[in-house]
């Protein structure tokens, strides 16, 4: 199969979905010029599949059926049947062809509808932290620590974005300080090892709350990723507040070794619930100096911005300006696409 953009172009109208652990999120695009639809949001555990999730969110309800869809979901496309990662669905493209009338399926990896978002939303959408101006067509890193950490590039070159998906989440993140000796001695490890994924994520952040309060032999009665959020915003519970601190420094330190990597000097941006809601904590500048803390680079580092991106359906906003204008991305779909 040729490349996406020697490929023919879905046909309008498009249903777009962004499937994630706990919410799926639809819209339709009905043509290359006009907005999205209104989106409409269901919880997984609320249906046994997709095309029930589908037919009910989309197809029941009055309106153009869609003849084309393009899917993000969490988890690698490899195979007919996509199973997610967070979530018991199992995506099964030829089988939603032939149940939901549609006669062409897109699938891609959430992360690289997050990087396509990037590209879609507005400075209103985006709260900056620190650093210079974006250059427009130089790289960027798009980071995402939610059910997982998901991370992907996005590189402008021969006209067009590339996302550049893959499982950067799954890094080595080591201790630095003193300190981040005692407590990353108590992290929870996957085979003797500590990943982003391990400290950067919903139960991350609950992992280094309870190695933290190990270090220190305290108790650590908070079982919940918002709880301990929201104690340490409050300021209620120190344990709570140094395992945010920890979280913050670790995510600049994350965020900027993938900035060297791609050297995204058009910008850094961090997406998902989890961001949004600690955006203060962000600001307090441990964040942006860990970060910028890359010797002999740190100068380079000062220059690069740093965004939060705030709006919740950023994703849908990607896969609405793929759908619309498909040319002006570099989306490789061979394997990836199914037509009735």
């Amino acid at each position: 199969m040729p490349h996406s953009h020697e490929d023919t172009p879905l046909r309008f109208p498009i249903l777009i979905g962004d499937i994630g652990g706990t919410n799926a999120r639809f819209s339709i695009v009905f043509d290359a010029d006009s907005e999205a639809s209104e989106p409409v949001i269901v919880q997984t555990a609320d249906f046994a599949t997709i095309d029930e999730a589908i037919r009910t969110a989309i197809l029941d309800r009055p309106g153009r059926r869609p003849n084309s869809a393009v899917l993000a979901v969490a988890g690698p496309v490899e195979s007919d049947e996509i199973a997610l990662t967070n979530c018991p669905w199992i995506v099964k493209p030829r089988q939603m062809l032939a149940n939901l009338g549609l006669g062409d399926i897109v699938v891609l990896n959430d992360f690289e509808a997050q990087a396509l978002a990037v590209t879609a939303l507005g400075e209103e959408h985006m709260e900056k932290i620190g650093g210079g101006a974006p250059e427009p067509d130089a790289g960027r890193v798009v980071l995402g620590p939610g059910t997982g950490l998901g991370v992907a590039g996005l590189v402008y070159a021969l006209g067009r974005w590339i996302p550049i998906p893959g499982e950067g989440g799954h890094m080595d993140l080591g201790p630095r300080t003193p300190r981040d000796f005692e407590v990353f001695a108590h992290i929870e490890t996957i085979e003797g090892r500590i990943s982003g994924e391990q400290v950067l994520c919903g139960r991350g952040l609950v992992n280094v709350y309870r190695a933290v309060a190990r270090a220190d032999g305290k108790e650590a009665p908070l079982t919940r990723p918002a709880e301990i959020t929201a104690a340490a915003l409050e300021k209620s519970d120190p344990v709570a507040e140094e395992a945010l601190s920890i979280f913050t420094t670790c995510l600049g330190r994350t965020a900027g070794d993938l900035a060297l990597v791609f050297m995204s000097r058009g910008g850094v941006f961090l997406t998902g619930g989890i961001v949004q809601k600690i955006l203060p904590a962000l600001k307090e500048g441990a964040f942006r100096a860990a970060f910028e803390d890359k010797a002999p680079h740190s100068a380079l580092m000062r220059t690069m911005p740093v965004y939060v991106i705030t709006q919740p359906l950023a994703a849908l906003a990607g896969l609405a300006a793929f759908a619309q204008k498909p040319s002006l991305f570099g989306v490789e779909t061979s394997g990836r696409r199914w037509r009735a």
